[in-house]
């Protein structure tokens, strides 16, 4: 049972927007959408995703504007439909939404550091702390994998959320998410066995 496999997941990162391109923290649902260098991303990744032979019975989406165009061109490629999960939406930004990170540091210095420092604490009103993120996402991946026992799934999603999937399964502590480096348009792909997860590849940006 230790080795039963029950589904693998490649968790694919949204193409880029102004915002990740300005390197902007976002949490909003309907703005930024693709730039048209997230469209390239997105087409690169499939083109990878094609001849890797990567095969697929479901595909989830968060429900941001931009992990959705992402989703949609991914369904079309596969030509199936995508399902949106709300729980996939990126982390929630709180008064940091909009902001660079050097503008955050200057504004919200002592913020920085409880995040890095302290990543159970709660940051300000609105905020995720990243113990809360990696739970959030812990108790939602492991929901789809339950759902999908024998699938392949695509999940369609945001680089924060892939780094707390990458620490849920692997138990990494909460204060090394930010050590995880996930970019727009890559491909990450986690095994779900009966009692563990095993990292299969991470971060995978295919050349242009």
């Amino acid at each position: 049972m230790y080795f039963r496999k029950k589904c693998k997941i490649t968790f694919l990162c949204h193409g880029a927007t102004i915002y990740s391109e300005e390197g902007r923290f976002s949490d909003l649902e309907n703005y930024p959408p693709l730039s048209d260098l997230g469209v390239t991303e997105m087409e690169n990744l499939l083109d990878y995703l094609r001849e890797r032979g990567v095969k697929n019975d479901v595909i989830y989406s968060s429900p941001s504007v931009r992990t959705r165009q992402s989703a949609l061109m991914v369904a079309k490629a596969f030509k199936t439909d995508y399902i949106t999960v709300d729980a996939l939406k990126p982390r929630a930004c709180g008064a940091w939404n909009g902001l660079t990170l050097s503008q955050l540091l200057d504004k919200y210095p002592n913020g920085v550091d409880s995040m890095l420092l302290n990543p159970d604490k709660d940051l300000m009103k609105g905020a995720e702390s990243s113990g809360e993120l990696i739970a959030r996402v812990k108790t939602t991946i492991e929901g789809l994998v339950e759902e999908n026992i024998g699938n392949r799934v695509i999940v369609v999603t945001h680089p924060e959320v892939i780094q707390a999937a990458i620490c849920a399964a692997l138990e990494i502590p909460a204060d090394k998410l930010p050590k995880i480096f996930i970019r727009t348009g890559s491909a990450t792909q986690i095994s779900y066995f009966e009692n563990w997860a095993s990292l299969v590849y991470s971060d995978y940006v295919p050349l242009g």
